[in-house]
């Protein structure tokens, strides 16, 4: 089934672009949440009628996570305490979720699906570099410390 990309899809292709996906992809994610159209020339005309308004959202998204980066960035850490044995190893984890809760403590709101845990959850005390991709293309770089509940 042939699209035409409303937005930038991560490893599809950009805004505007005509692409050829699943059947199922198209009809069950980029259609509904209308990340992408049909490919007719009815669409195809109505997409280059409104091609800037399009251009015009990606780029207020962009600004809106690069001020979010800005302002996590300052975080100098993001300090999550968790209960622990005497070895320094966790009772339970530290997941995506209590992430995103401390940095929305911290004054920037982060969905846990921003963040990327590419080892798994985090187990034991200590400090950790945490990425967090706010858009495709604004990544920050996080320090996570992790420490035991007194």
């Amino acid at each position: 089934m042939e699209v035409i990309l409303l937005d930038k899809i991560g490893r599809l292709g950009g805004l505007g672009d005509k692409v050829k996906v699943r059947n199922g992809y198209a009809r069950n994610y980029l259609l509904p949440l209308k990340k992408a159209v049909l490919a007719t020339k009815e669409n195809l005309a109505k997409f280059e009628a409104e091609r800037a308004q399009y251009e015009a959202k990606i780029a207020a998204e962009l600004k809106a996570a690069q001020d979010r980066a800005a302002k996590l960035a300052e975080v100098a850490t993001l300090e999550i305490a968790a209960q622990a044995g005497d070895e320094g190893k966790l009772f339970g984890s530290v997941g995506t979720r209590d992430i995103a809760e401390a940095a929305t403590e911290a004054g920037v709101e982060v969905h846990k699906s921003e963040v990327r845990l590419p080892d798994g959850v985090l187990r034991s005390v200590g400090q950790y570099d945490i990425e967090i991709q706010l858009h495709p293309d604004v990544k920050v770089k996080v320090v996570v410390s992790i420490v035991p509940e007194k």
